[in-house]
Protein backbone atom coordinates (compact mmCIF):
# COMPACT_ATOMS: atom_id res chain seq x y z
CA UNK A 1 0.00 0.00 0.00
CA UNK A 2 1.15 3.54 -0.66
CA UNK A 3 -0.01 6.93 0.62
CA UNK A 4 0.29 9.96 -1.62
CA UNK A 5 0.50 13.65 -0.71
CA UNK A 6 0.48 16.36 -3.38
CA UNK A 7 1.89 19.85 -3.00
CA UNK A 8 2.88 22.83 -5.11
CA UNK A 9 -0.48 24.09 -6.29
CA UNK A 10 -1.40 27.74 -6.28
CA UNK A 11 -2.43 30.76 -8.32
CA UNK A 12 -0.52 31.61 -11.49
CA UNK A 13 -1.08 33.85 -14.48
CA UNK A 14 -1.74 32.41 -17.91
CA UNK A 15 1.53 31.57 -19.62
CA UNK A 16 3.23 30.89 -16.31
CA UNK A 17 4.61 27.70 -14.80
CA UNK A 18 4.13 25.56 -11.72
CA UNK A 19 5.72 22.37 -10.50
CA UNK A 20 3.62 19.94 -8.52
CA UNK A 21 5.11 17.28 -6.30
CA UNK A 22 3.66 14.05 -5.00
CA UNK A 23 5.40 12.40 -2.08
CA UNK A 24 4.76 8.72 -1.51
CA UNK A 25 5.12 6.72 1.66
CA UNK A 26 6.42 3.19 1.80
CA UNK A 27 9.48 1.36 0.58
CA UNK A 28 8.08 0.14 -2.74
CA UNK A 29 7.54 3.40 -4.60
CA UNK A 30 9.57 2.17 -7.56
CA UNK A 31 7.15 -0.70 -8.08
CA UNK A 32 4.30 1.65 -8.98
CA UNK A 33 3.34 3.29 -12.22
CA UNK A 34 2.53 6.87 -11.33
CA UNK A 35 0.13 9.27 -12.98
CA UNK A 36 -1.43 12.70 -12.69
CA UNK A 37 -5.08 13.53 -13.22
CA UNK A 38 -6.95 16.82 -13.50
CA UNK A 39 -10.49 17.50 -12.34
CA UNK A 40 -12.79 20.50 -12.61
CA UNK A 41 -16.19 20.83 -10.93
CA UNK A 42 -18.89 18.78 -12.58
CA UNK A 43 -16.48 16.85 -14.77
CA UNK A 44 -14.78 13.50 -14.54
CA UNK A 45 -11.12 13.27 -13.74
CA UNK A 46 -9.04 13.71 -16.87
CA UNK A 47 -5.83 11.81 -17.48
CA UNK A 48 -2.86 14.17 -17.60
CA UNK A 49 0.00 11.74 -17.94
CA UNK A 50 1.80 8.70 -16.59
CA UNK A 51 5.34 7.55 -16.01
CA UNK A 52 6.82 4.08 -15.88
CA UNK A 53 8.31 2.57 -12.74
CA UNK A 54 11.86 3.44 -13.78
CA UNK A 55 10.94 6.85 -15.16
CA UNK A 56 12.21 5.88 -18.57
CA UNK A 57 8.95 6.48 -20.42
CA UNK A 58 6.11 8.94 -20.16
CA UNK A 59 2.85 9.51 -21.95
CA UNK A 60 0.43 12.41 -21.89
CA UNK A 61 -3.11 13.44 -22.58
CA UNK A 62 -3.65 15.47 -25.74
CA UNK A 63 -4.50 18.68 -23.89
CA UNK A 64 -1.11 18.89 -22.17
CA UNK A 65 1.30 17.42 -24.70
CA UNK A 66 4.28 19.69 -25.20
CA UNK A 67 3.45 21.77 -22.13
CA UNK A 68 3.58 19.38 -19.16
CA UNK A 69 6.34 16.99 -18.14
CA UNK A 70 6.21 14.17 -15.62
CA UNK A 71 9.33 12.96 -13.86
CA UNK A 72 10.10 10.91 -10.77
CA UNK A 73 12.89 10.44 -8.27
CA UNK A 74 12.67 6.95 -6.83
CA UNK A 75 15.33 7.73 -4.24
CA UNK A 76 13.07 10.47 -2.88
CA UNK A 77 9.78 8.59 -3.38
CA UNK A 78 8.48 11.57 -5.32
CA UNK A 79 6.83 12.19 -8.67
CA UNK A 80 6.65 15.62 -10.25
CA UNK A 81 4.47 17.43 -12.74
CA UNK A 82 6.14 20.40 -14.42
CA UNK A 83 3.44 22.59 -15.97
CA UNK A 84 4.49 25.25 -18.47
CA UNK A 85 2.54 27.62 -20.69
CA UNK A 86 -0.42 27.32 -18.37
CA UNK A 87 -3.89 28.17 -19.65
CA UNK A 88 -7.05 29.12 -17.75
CA UNK A 89 -8.55 25.77 -18.73
CA UNK A 90 -5.78 24.05 -16.75
CA UNK A 91 -7.46 25.32 -13.59
CA UNK A 92 -8.67 22.59 -11.28
CA UNK A 93 -7.55 20.02 -8.76
CA UNK A 94 -4.59 17.86 -9.66
CA UNK A 95 -4.30 14.38 -8.22
CA UNK A 96 -1.44 11.95 -8.32
CA UNK A 97 -2.22 8.27 -8.44
CA UNK A 98 -0.44 4.93 -8.31
CA UNK A 99 -1.03 1.42 -9.57
CA UNK A 100 1.09 -1.69 -9.87
CA UNK A 101 -0.50 -3.41 -12.88
CA UNK A 102 0.94 -2.00 -16.07
CA UNK A 103 2.01 1.25 -17.70
CA UNK A 104 -1.13 1.35 -19.88
CA UNK A 105 -3.61 0.26 -17.22
CA UNK A 106 -6.48 2.71 -16.83
CA UNK A 107 -7.45 1.90 -13.27
CA UNK A 108 -5.47 3.41 -10.43
CA UNK A 109 -5.61 2.08 -6.89
CA UNK A 110 -4.13 4.82 -4.76
CA UNK A 111 -4.88 8.53 -4.84
CA UNK A 112 -3.66 11.65 -3.13
CA UNK A 113 -5.94 14.32 -1.71
CA UNK A 114 -5.30 16.70 -4.59
CA UNK A 115 -3.82 20.15 -4.91
CA UNK A 116 -5.61 23.18 -6.39
CA UNK A 117 -4.20 25.00 -9.39
CA UNK A 118 -5.78 28.24 -10.52
CA UNK A 119 -4.68 29.94 -13.74
CA UNK A 120 -5.85 33.51 -14.18
CA UNK A 121 -6.34 35.06 -17.59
Amino acid sequence: QVQLVESGGGLVQAGGSLRLSCAASGRTFSSYVMAWFHQTPGKEREFVGAITRSGGSTRYGDSVKGRFTISRDNAKNTVYLQMNSLKPEDTGVYYCAAQSRSYFAREYDYWGQGTQVTVSS
